[in-house]
């Protein structure tokens, strides 16, 4: 078996999806901005990403990302973009997994299935440390939405995976992005994708969805705006490589 390969392209999602090839990919997984974090419009568009989705006490000074100041109609617009050039990109009965939150989930799933992708389900991921709610419930889940390009293929990947995930998000030395999921989570996610495949990830971020791919012999192929984040996501890839 061949040695798992990655590819890390610098740029705007959107532009770099549209020079992949056709059906080059095995499967999609991905963690795009939400443009959520904010009772009302104002808050949701005049404040920065870390403010929306880093508490005021968090000791660590990292990076901001740009892109999650859309309206619910304009992202959802968006995402129908992004996700119809994966689903290009994806080979035919390949899966999709995108993560999102409680206000985005309807718009997700909408831009899902208009991109052309089977709604399969939703995936609950639980965090055990989550902010408190006064006189209701913590939001102490977000969401994976699961698609697939066609029929399920469970001949090509006869996995049983479990409906709901629990996992923390990494603290202190180990964060090393705003929203960076848990590499636990991720190990367990990318099992969606046959062995010895390609993952792409367009919102790369920190690289977490490469280096679970990479660790566990797939491929992997990234798109990331930021400069300084990319150059995290290259020295973690690097390093699981």
């Amino acid at each position: 078996m061949p040695a798992p390969t990655w590819t890390l392209h610098h740029g705007d999602a959107l532009t770099i999806l549209r020079t992949l090839p056709d059906a080059s990919v095995t499967a999609t997984i991905t963690d795009p901005p939400y443009n959520s974090g904010g009772l009302t419009s104002t808050a949701r568009t005049t404040s920065t990403a870390r403010g929306k989705y880093v508490s005021s006490d968090a000791q660590h000074t990292l990076p901001d990302f740009d892109g999650d100041t859309r309206d619910q109609r304009s992202h959802t617009l968006w995402l129908t973009l992004v996700l119809t050039e994966c689903y290009r990109a994806t080979e035919h009965g390949g899966p999709l997994l995108v993560f999102t939150d409680f206000r985005q989930l309807p718009a997700t799933s909408d831009a899902l299935q208009a991109a052309g992708w089977t709604w399969r389900g939703i995936v609950p991921w639980h965090k055990p440390i989550s902010r408190p709610w006064r006189g209701g419930f913590n939001r102490a889940c977000e969401y994976i939405l699961w698609g697939t390009k066609g029929p399920v293929d469970a001949s090509r990947n006869p996995v049983h995976l479990p409906g709901l995930y629990t996992a923390s998000q990494p603290r202190g030395k180990g964060r090393v992005h705003i929203t960076q999921k848990p590499d636990a989570l991720m190990t367990e996610l990318v099992k969606i994708c046959p062995a010895a495949g390609c993952v792409l990830d367009p919102f790369t971020g920190s690289g977490s969805t490469g280096v679970a791919a990479l660790a566990s012999g797939r491929s992997f192929i990234g798109i990331e705006q930021s400069a300084a984040i990319a150059g995290t996501a290259r020295t973690r890839l690097t390093a699981a490589a």
